[in-house]
């Protein structure tokens, strides 16, 4: 499966939404041992928050050495790459540190009971 993230979301991969929306279309992909290419050609800004959403939570059930070999990621210009990067190094991190997903996990109650 490969997919255009510009016909998705044009030159924006900002939001919540849409990570969640691009979760929804890989993850059954990816689950089933499904190679899945995505092309960020014409994608001109990112948010971490997009990257939260829709590639961090794949490491909850599927093990990153499986999904180097599945998801492949392409033409992301540098500030993608960066925020795609830093988005996984904290994702393995939570998902593998018990006491380190705890520490969040708290940090984000406290925040939200402050809003």
């Amino acid at each position: 499966m490969k997919l255009n993230i510009y016909e998705y979301f044009g030159e924006n991969c900002m939001t919540q939404q849409n990570g969640k929306q691009l979760y929804g279309e890989i993850y059954p992909a990816l689950q089933a041992g499904e190679p899945v290419e995505l092309d960020f050609t014409g994608v001109k800004r990112f948010l971490s928050v997009f990257f939260n959403f829709a590639i961090a939570p794949l490491l909850k059930d599927i093990d990153s050495e499986t999904l180097d070999r599945l998801l492949t990621v392409s033409n992301l210009n540098p500030v993608g790459q960066e925020a795609f990067d830093r988005v996984m190094e904290n994702a393995l991190r939570y998902y593998s540190e018990p006491a380190y997903r705890q520490a969040v996990d708290q940090m984000v109650e406290e925040q939200s009971v402050c809003l």
